[in-house]
C-alpha cells in the first residue's frame, strides 16, 4: 500500500464489545514501513497496513483478516 496522506479508516481491538473501524485519520506511507497514522485528538503511530482502510469498510463492526501473531502497532 503506498499511500500520500489520504483519509482512511483504522481498525481497534475491541474490549468485551469487540473490535470496530474508526475513521477521520490520514494515513500515508511511512518510510521505516508500515502506514503512518495521523489525527489531532490521537498519537500519530505507524501501524501495519492489514489495519488501515482506504475507503468506508461497509460494517463498522466486521474487521480485516487478522494475520496470526498480529503485531498492533509498530515501533
Amino acid at each position: 500500500m503506498k499511500v500520500k496522506k489520504e483519509s482512511a479508516w483504522v481498525w481497534f481491538k475491541g474490549s468485551d464489545k469487540g473490535g470496530f473501524w474508526m475513521g477521520g485519520f490520514l494515513a500515508s506511507t511511512a518510510n521505516e514501513g508500515g502506514v503512518l497514522i495521523e489525527r489531532s485528538d490521537f498519537v500519530s503511530c505507524r501501524v501495519p497496513e492489514w489495519r488501515v482502510s482506504l475507503s468506508e469498510p461497509e460494517d463498522l463492526k466486521v474487521g480485516p483478516k487478522i494475520p496470526d501473531n498480529a503485531v498492533w502497532k509498530l515501533i
